[in-house]
């Protein structure tokens, strides 16, 4: 009987070694908190260039394919098209590059948009990898110990990183339900690319009712779980002891210098 690959959703934990993946979670959440801010201090396009250099030599060394990584793209899409759209139009532009009426297109802003476009995708390739190549487990581990001092006032940091963690392991969850609730009302015959705005607007409440059932019995049955198995997030024992060995520092060191370095030239 021939086997059917299975496609990994977006955002969904890729196994594999490389030494992306033997990174601490923590180095891992410090190296894209510190190419987040750097991302958003560069103005040029020479800045912007060298943070791609940059997504792409972690995506390489980290052997997660290139269509899973490109896969998150997917669903912002439209956030890109509406980014370029937006500031490449303009009402009565004294010298537009293309004009239909009182509407302009300006290549000013076209170019503005496309900047602010890459910048977006560089943000959802770079910070994808975090869940691609952290375990749930790890992740939330990391998580639990960034917050860990936030203890001495009473927060509860053991729950909010249960949470943090099941809401980022429901993304590729919700990415797959909502992609074969999509395909079974195809093979219905379905249509999500004809008519108007309205139509198909109306076309994908035969989606989302089914996705909403399935997504709040999921979180029924996982709360059910989780009470059964008498969980509190007040003592928990961890299998795995997380210890920052020195190449999660060097690889830390690493990523706020080549940050740095993005913002002196940008």
């Amino acid at each position: 009987m021939a086997l059917v690959a299975v496609p990994v959703p977006f955002g969904q934990y890729v196994p594999a070694d490389s030494p992306v993946h033997r990174l601490d979670a923590r180095a891992k959440l410090g190296v894209a908190a510190a190419f987040t801010v750097a991302l958003f201090s560069v103005d040029t396009w020479l800045g912007m260039a060298v943070a791609g250099v940059v997504v792409a030599a972690i995506v390489t060394i980290s052997s997660v394919p290139w269509r899973l990584a490109l896969r998150g793209l997917k669903p912002v899409a439209w956030l890109l098209v509406f980014t370029l759209v937006v500031n490449g139009l303009r009402w009565n532009a004294p010298d537009p590059a293309v004009h239909l009426g009182p509407i302009s297109i300006d290549g000013p802003g076209l170019a503005t948009g496309a900047f602010f476009a890459v910048r977006i995708l560089l943000l959802v390739m770079g910070t994808s990898l975090i869940t691609l190549t952290t375990s749930p487990v790890a992740l939330t581990d990391g998580l639990s110990s960034i917050m860990r001092p936030l203890g001495v006032v009473r927060f509860p940091v053991d729950d909010v990183a249960m949470m943090l963690s099941i809401a980022l392991r429901f993304v590729p969850t919700t990415a797959e339900e909502a992609e074969r609730i999509v395909v079974a009302q195809t093979a219905r015959g379905a249509r999500f690319d004809e008519g108007g705005l309205l139509t198909r607007s109306r076309a994908w409440v035969p989606v989302l009712v089914p996705l909403f059932v399935r997504l709040f019995r999921r979180a029924d049955d996982l709360a059910l779980a989780m009470e059964s198995r008498c969980y509190t997030g007040v003592g928990r024992t961890r299998l795995r002891q997380l210890v920052m060995r020195p190449v999660d520092w060097l690889a830390l060191l690493v990523a706020v210098a080549v940050c740095v370095a993005v913002v002196v030239v940008r």
